[in-house]
């Protein structure tokens, strides 16, 4: 009865975590490029009072035996890297990426952080920026005064200006990938940084050898979230973790019973 109260308090504490980030997924869930997330549980140890293929008698052995498993726990956040839908915005400066990749930032402090938020903006020097005010890296100037930006599917940044007839070409965006995109920490803001289960950044131009995806001018990508998807995975938590606490209410009724056996 004692392991079944610890048992089901694992199992509590897991649906909990559960729901966190349900709730987490469905609180992002208009959050432009923002990959959800799900948990991965593990069983832990196992009691075992009879072990399997111990002997039984001199000529026979245990088939089965007998364990007793001791709960659950939160082994990993698996981050789920699908395709959200398009955000047709028609802003010169709003892109998404169709296909793998991220966009790469510099940060304050000089670091690399990767996103596949696109809503980029311009700096008072024409630096096209994050809402934040990270630039792209490698950096992207718009010249004061250009009447049209253009950026093509392989990340050619083009202009035009006053009293000129051609395109003037004024950078090129380019994307990285990662050979696990899973292993990426999240730091808020919508950037991730790479992590030693991730590997370092694979960077290329958009649509080239590496694998990486086109861009796409005018959209942005929107959450990956399935709202009712969400909604589900949360009525079975929630299941779950009330199965867990009648589990509780149980073990307690039959060690109250077991006291009352001395009166």
């Amino acid at each position: 009865m004692f392991r079944a109260l610890y048992t089901a308090a694992s199992g509590m504490l897991a649906q909990q975590l559960n729901l966190d980030n349900v709730a987490n997924n469905l609180a992002n869930a208009s959050t432009h490029g923002y990959r959800g997330s799900r948990l991965q549980f593990q069983d832990l140890l196992y009691q075992e009072l009879v072990v399997p293929g111990s002997a039984a008698t001199q000529q026979t052995t245990v088939a089965e035996g007998l364990q007793i498993g001791l709960g659950t726990r939160v082994a990993a956040s698996e981050v789920l890297q699908r395709q959200g839908d398009y955000d047709n915005t028609g802003n010169p400066l709003d892109l998404a990426i169709q296909g793998q990749g991220f966009f790469q930032v510099k940060q304050p402090n000089g670091e690399i952080a990767y996103t596949r938020a696109g809503t980029f903006h311009l700096d008072q020097q024409g630096t096209v920026v994050t809402a934040n005010g990270d630039p792209l890296e490698p950096a992207v100037m718009i010249p004061n005064g250009a009447l049209t930006i253009s950026v093509g599917s392989d990340g050619t940044v083009t202009v035009t200006q006053p009293g000129q007839t051609n395109a003037q070409q004024v950078g090129t965006i380019q994307l990285a990938t990662f050979a696990n995109s899973g292993g990426l920490m999240s730091n808020g803001h919508n950037l991730y940084t790479p992590t030693t289960a991730s590997g370092d950044p694979i960077v290329g131009n958009p649509g080239g050898s590496e694998g990486l995806g086109t861009l796409q001018q005018g959209m942005l990508e929107e959450s990956n979230i399935n709202v009712v998807d969400e909604f589900i995975q949360m009525i079975v938590t929630q299941r779950a973790y009330e199965s867990n606490s009648k589990v509780v209410t149980a073990a307690d009724q039959m060690l109250q019973d077991v006291n009352n056996m001395v009166h």
